[in-house]
Order: structure tokens, then sequence, then C-alpha cells
């Protein structure tokens, strides 16, 4: 039997505030047996290294041990590789702790003093409230050993005492012998060792081991740069909505994400806002996978005029589909990334071949990588064609899946997006791949804006997944099994009915792409339709939505605000409009609701004329409906003052 992870968890927050010095360099010198009232020659860095790398090295293959007691830096717990004969030495040759040595400067003659114990214990029970926990520490040293299938937690704590020959008076003096009350103990061990990555999702990784890949996002904060002063961004783990107004920075906020993601811009960089002071602009940004990872900010270079986030990052993200409102796209795989880095070196400013116009999506492009051509994209046509001729070993059954999913509703006059068969069309020598609609075979390059756009996305995403599945075996890697998927204005050119379904459909497109794949979803949209269409979906513990704000200091607006609102169900379509998440006063044209306006004026007012009252009606007459909810109000107020209906 070996400890249990969460043992081991629940044993490192005591530690957190024992001074080191008990954990290292006392148990060192005592498994050492260092004499007590005379000295001998002890190298005490080596044994200390040596003890550090048994005990302390979580990670083996790394340089840093780890430190789980009392330090100034709790954010950064990993050692350097000198430690002991930096900050341990400083330690046990200076202060209190000094005098429990017996020690000659620049010497490696070491021994205890005859009242080690006192000097250890007097300085213990000063800096702490009580004594070593035994129980805990031993569960950290001992994290890796095989347990007897009897073992209890007493036993755990009397291997401590036997293995680093504690006395009773150093027991009685330095060490809290409790331990966990029985109805834990079955707690206490379970039938594997702890993994490598189990340890690290608790403690995290160190700094020299490689980065972590699949990350998402989990923070974007913008200061200095666009609309806003400041912004902070911490989208939902798989949906985040972004809703607010024209020219406020939804199209701003998900390019940031993207560069907050892969280090590149998608199209032209953000810039500093006019005024920025010289430090100001910064964006800081965090990418975490299973292992909690640190927040990156990076400064605007004024000189480069450009950002340039560190090349080694904690965690890198897994595969990123970014879909344009102009049609473009944006795709990033860490498994082909080295093609962009051949073709275009480290410059930020020139375009990345991951970035595919509108028509490269659709045709395909080529790029020079080691002085020769290659194509990087077939397109959407050739590709479609490709995977269609031979339907059991290609994506197509994938696309058909996908393209069924993403359809509109059955009761449309569009129908279900059915590929047909492919045809040609005049000036042009290739075969074209067709949609089956209801009313007849079209050619998917004469098919409606909102055709084109879903398709397209539906490709996108399925030529980024296989991609990435091929080229992960030809560098022997397993795929990723995290994806985020930005969309901006998801909306635009489909119908309301359409626009009902489409957000939906994308939460479940992973289910045909692979079963243990995760998505992130950003998608900004002015439409309720969209809102409305998650309503049975939307989970607090998952989703999050967010509104930009122009906010206001009297009456005049001058900054830009991000504010997560809570997710209301409305139930109906116009209430989302007049919902916080739109603003609208009412779900009528203009002419409508300023007339509604002056109505309630009217009924609020004291003595109002029967010809103002008229005038009102006429216009009601004019810009409602026969049926509008407001008649209900407004008759039996007009009658009374005299007006004609």
């Amino acid at each position: 039997m070996f400890l249990k992870v969460e043992q081991i968890k629940e044993s490192l927050e005591p530690l957190k505030s024992l001074h080191p010095f008990y954990g290292i360099t006392f148990l060192v010198c005592k498994k050492a047996r260092l004499p007590v009232g005379y000295t001998i020659q002890f190298s005490i860095n080596a044994r200390e290294t040596e003890f550090l790398n048994e005990y302390f090295k979580p990670e083996p293959t790394s340089k840093h041990p780890y430190q789980v007691f009392k330090t100034s830096n709790p954010s950064n717990r990993w050692l350097s590789p000198n430690y002991a004969s930096s900050g341990s030495q400083s330690t046990r040759t200076r202060g209190d702790l000094a005098n429990a040595f017996i020690h000659d400067k620049n010497t490696n003659i070491w021994g205890w003093q005859s009242n080690y114990v006192q000097v250890l214990h007097e300085h213990l029970t000063r800096t702490r409230e009580s004594l070593i926990p035994t129980f805990h520490l031993a569960v950290w040293l001992y994290r890796e050993k095989k347990w007897s299938s009897d073992a209890t937690a007493k036993d755990i704590l009397d291997t401590l005492f036997a293995d680093f020959f504690i006395t009773e008076q150093e027991k009685e003096s330095l060490f809290d012998a409790s331990i966990p009350d029985d109805t834990v103990l079955d707690k206490l061990f379970q039938d594997k060792k702890i993994s490598s990555r189990d340890l690290q999702v608790i403690i995290g990784k160190p700094p020299d081991s490689d980065p972590e890949e699949g990350g998402t996002l989990h923070l974007l904060e913008i200061q200095g740069v666009g609309p806003a002063k400041r912004l902070i961004f911490q989208p939902g783990k798989r949906l985040s909505l972004i809703t607010g107004d024209n020219g406020l920075g939804k199209t701003f906020l998900l390019d940031c994400a993207w560069w907050a993601l892969t280090g590149k811009w998608a199209g032209l960089q953000a810039y500093p806002t006019p005024n920025s002071r010289k430090n100001e602009p910064v964006i800081g940004f965090k990418i975490s996978g299973d292992f909690e990872s640190e927040t990156i900010r990076v400064s605007y270079d004024w000189q480069t005029q450009s950002w340039k986030p560190p090349k080694q990052r904690p965690t890198i993200p897994g595969l990123l589909v970014y879909a344009k409102v102009d049609g473009s796209f944006a795709v990033w795989d860490s498994a082909k990334e080295y093609l962009a880095i051949q073709e275009l070196g480290d410059s930020d400013t020139n375009p990345r071949p991951f970035v595919f116009t509108k028509d490269e999506v659709w045709d395909g492009r080529n790029i020079e990588v080691g002085g020769r051509r290659t194509t990087f994209i077939n397109g959407l046509i050739q590709d479609w064609i490709q995977w269609q001729s031979r339907p059991k070993n290609s994506p197509f059954s994938t696309l058909e899946k996908v393209l069924e999913r993403l359809s509109p509703p059955l009761q449309s006059d569009l129908g279900i997006l059915k590929p047909g068969e492919p045809v040609r069309i005049p000036y042009d020598v290739r075969s074209i791949p067709t949609i089956d609609h209801s009313y007849g075979t079209v050619p998917i390059v004469y098919t409606s804006a909102g055709v084109r756009r879903v398709i397209t996305l539906a490709y996108l995403i399925i030529w980024a997944w296989e991609e990435h599945k091929i080229q992960s075996k030809l560098i022997r890697k397993k795929p990723q099994k995290k994806m985020v998927i930005l969309i901006d204005e998801l909306e635009a050119h489909l119908h309301p009915q359409w626009q009902r379904v489409i957000l939906s459909a994308l939460l479940d497109v992973r289910e045909d792409l692979a079963t243990d794949l995760q998505v992130q979803l950003m998608v900004a949209t002015h439409s309720p339709m969209i809102m409305a269409s998650v309503e049975s979906r939307f989970d607090e513990k998952l989703d999050k939505l967010f509104r930009l704000d122009l906010a206001k200091s009297g009456l005049i607006a001058n900054e830009v605000d991000l504010v997560q609102l809570p997710f209301i169900r409305q139930g109906r379509i116009d209430a989302w409009l007049t919902s916080d998440v739109f603003g609208l006063r009412q779900p009528r044209s203009i002419e409508g609701e300023q007339v509604i306006q002056a109505a309630k004026a009217l009924q609020e007012a004291e003595n109002p004329s029967s010809q103002d009252v008229q005038k009102v009606s006429d216009k009601l007459r004019k810009y409602l409906a026969e049926d509008d909810e407001f008649w209900s109000r407004w008759l039996f107020f007009a009658r009374q003052h005299g007006a004609s209906l």
C-alpha cells in the first residue's frame, strides 16, 4: 500500500509554517548521527544536497528541489540546485540556530552543542505555536514508500523516529507526535504509488520542465490597450458568451485572447491607447492545463512597437480555431507550429501560415518551407472531394455528422446540410462539392452566405483536428485532449431559426471528433436568439456571461468595463432584448418605443389635455400592432380623456 494523494495534499498545509531547518538540516544531521559535545569532519553541504535529492525531488529529471516549508516566496517553492550551500548554509551558520552547533567558520567541522535540544526547542516555540508536525512531515518524506497492508498512522510516525534516530528527549521537546483519528485511517492508503503527474497537479511543475501542452485560457488582463483602461477576463471552462454594443471591444477581446494563447496576432496587433504612460500598457494572461500555471505579464516594447511574450511558457495551449466575422480563420496547432517558425522566423509583424483568408480556406494555401514550395492547406473544395471519394478512410463521415449537427432545425425551409454528389461548373476544372437542399442540389460555391459560413466552420474544425492527429503521430506524441474555439458574431448571416440551434450544436461537436475531447468555446454575439438557445444548456459551474459597457461618471462616458452577468433565463426572445444583456427599453421599433414613453408620461401627468391624448393615440395606432399588449393599458385612459379610437 502507498500513501493516498489526498493525504499527501492535506499534509502539505501544516508544513508550510515550519522552519525549513527542522525538515532538512536537522534531519540530515540526525541521520548522519552527528555527535553531541564534540566535532567530526562532516560535509554538510554535500549531505544536504543528497538528502534533498532523495526526499525533495518530486520530478527526478529536474534540478530543483521542492520547498514544502516556510518560505519568503510562497508563489515559487522550487529551490535553487545549490540551495544547500547558499540559503541553508546561511541559516545554520547565523542567528539563533547556529547556537545549536559546534562549528568553526569556513570548515567542515561540525557537532551538536550539549544543549542543542534546548536551543532548538526555544527557537521552535518562539517562531511557531506548535512543535514539528511529525505525522505530516513523515507523509511527505515517505510519499513513495510501500507500506504493509496492516500499516497504521503510528507506523508512519515510528518509521520517521527510527530512520532518523530521534531520541526521547527530542521527541518530547521538538516533535508533535499526535496522529489522525481512527476515523480517517481508511483514507490513508491506496494501491498505487502517487505518480509524478498526480503530485504535479498539487504542487505544480519545476521551472526547468518542458511546458505542459493542452492548456486553455484561465485569465486575460489588459491594461492601457484598446478601448478600455483595464479589463479582466476570466472565461468559463466550457463556454463564455460576450455581448455589448458595437465598438466596445468584443472582437478586440477575442483577438487578445488569441494572442495570449498563441503569442501571435491573427490580424493587426493591439496598440496602446494614445495617452498611455510608458510602463502602463500590459497584457497579462494565464494558460492552465491539468496544473495551475503562473500569470505571465507582457509589457509593450515602444522601440520595436510590438509585444513579445516569453519564449518559454509553463503551459502552451491545445488546438485552437478562431472564426473571424470577415470569413477568415486562424488555426494554431502545437504539432505544426514549427512550420510557421521555419517559414517566417521570429517576427510578429509578418502574416502567419495559420491565418487563412476566406479564399484560402476554400481554395488552399501554399508556402515556402526549407526552400521548396509545399501545401499548407488543400482548402475546403479539394479536401471535401478527396474525403468524399474515399469515405471509409477519410474524415468524410465526421464531416457529414458535424454538418447534420450544425444544420438549421428540421422545420426550416433549408433542411439538413447533406452532402450531395460533386459536379462541374462553368470555367472551373475542379469537381465542386454540393449540398442537397430541400429544393434541389446546389454547388457549395453558390450556396447562401449563412450556409457557406457554417460549412466553413465545420470544415476548419474537422481539418484542424484531423491534421493535428496526423502530425502528432508523425512526431510520436499523443493528440491533445483540449481545444479552444473562438467565434466572432456567431449569428452572422444566419436566419433566426438557425440562430436558435447553432450554439447548442457547437457545444456537442466535440462528440463527433473524440469522446474525450474537451472544448473551451468563446463566442461574441449581438443576438437574443443565441442567448435563448443555451437557456437549457447553461451551467454556472462551466459557463459565463459577459457584457462590455461604457462606465459613466455623471453624464460623461469615460471608460469601457467588462462585467460578468448572472445568466438569468428569460424564456422569451423579446425578454432577452429588454434584459440587462442587451438593455433595450422596449422590444419594438424606435418609433413604437418613443410613443409608448410619451403615452406613459401623459398617464402620469396631472391634467393631460384631450388634444395631447388624441395625438398620442393616433401615433400608437400608427406604430403599434393591433394586438400589442400596451393597448390594454391605454384604451381606458384615452376614453376617459375624450380621445377617439
